[in-house]
């Protein structure tokens, strides 16, 4: 399996997961930087104005690392588009997405010809995340490039599938690039993702405890403490299901064993003073592996020792 340009000669095999409020520039720079894919959301960037600033500043400074460090130039970033009926803003933000050239386009909830051609028109890539092969099947009939495997136990919006059979699904068919998304926060599990058939691990929940992620201490500090124990999946904070942390679920004042079942058409959960987008934590089930909160280069020198080890590890296993 040959990966797309765009996507070779990474520090690691790794994406940093686009995550609401919490992807901003610090934290893709960073992530580029250090040798990984870094992504966000474009409808982080509020008011919509302040997307076009977002992706100005990150290649500036991708472009000043580059000049400053050419034997380790900076990995790509991305954009995830939410490509739904209620994202009043796709087209203003795939028109900018086109204007910068972004390398890689990450697409969600839905999948668009017209999306994926505009993004061709310059380069760049697509990759669409999905949870089942029904769905890999019809992103790539539309024109996506890769696909992201958003297998159980990933952090926001997840699906129920395990790793294993849905990217062997998948790799039946397709022979592009794939991502795979589900507890992935070590190195060891990096190389266990391409073992089982997936070109890189897409990693979100080990990026909150970064000092560059836009979230909270509490936040950061409740990724450090958790584990997979902790971890609810749950519809009823956006209608679709995901997984959240316990804690604060229960500082919300609801019982995460007894949740109702969300409303698709809403998206927005709110209840008193409460609300989804920024008191109910997403997280995956990988925490565990998260010691502290630690800058970004810390985490991906991390990640590489432990792939490097893992690796060493089963060259050397006995046959």
């Amino acid at each position: 399996m040959s990966l797309p340009n765009v996507l070779q000669g990474l520090r690691l095999p790794v994406i940093g997961s686009p995550m609401f409020i919490i992807s901003t520039p610090d934290l893709v720079i960073a992530q580029c930087t250090s040798g990984v894919v870094g992504s966000f959301p474009s409808l982080n960037a509020r008011p919509a104005e302040r997307f076009e600033a977002w992706l100005q500043q990150i290649s500036s400074a991708l472009a000043e690392w580059d000049a400053a460090h050419p034997e380790r130039k900076a990995a790509p970033y991305a954009v995830n588009l939410i490509v739904h009926r209620s994202n009043a803003r796709l087209l203003h933000d795939l028109e900018l997405c086109v204007k910068h050239r972004v390398p890689i386009v990450i697409t969600s909830l839905g999948a668009r010809e017209d999306v994926n051609a505009a993004i061709h028109s310059y380069g760049g890539i697509v990759l669409h995340d999905v949870i089942d092969n029904r769905f890999a099947k019809k992103a790539v009939e539309k024109g996506a490039d890769g696909l992201i495997a958003v297998a159980a136990g990933a952090g926001g919006h997840a699906g129920t599938l395990s790793p294993f059979a849905l990217v062997q699904e998948i790799r039946e068919w397709f022979s592009g690039p794939i991502a795979l998304s589900g507890a992935i926060a070590n190195g060891g599990a990096v190389l266990a993702a391409q073992a089982c058939g997936a070109d890189l691990g897409y990693i979100g929940s080990a990026f909150i405890a970064t000092e560059e992620a836009n979230a909270a201490a509490a936040y950061k500090q409740a990724i450090v403490d958790g584990s997979a124990a902790d971890i609810v999946y749950s519809s009823l904070f956006t209608g679709v299901h995901g997984n959240y942390l316990r804690p604060s679920i229960i500082a919300a004042g609801l019982d995460p064993e007894h949740l109702a079942e969300g409303n698709a058409a809403d998206m927005n959960f709110h209840e008193g003073s409460t609300k989804a987008w920024k008191d109910i934590w997403g997280s995956g089930q990988g925490i565990g592996a998260v010691k502290a909160v630690v800058k970004v280069a810390e985490l991906v020198a991390r990640l590489e020792r432990e792939y490097e080890a893992a690796l060493v590890k089963l060259n050397n296993r006995p046959v």
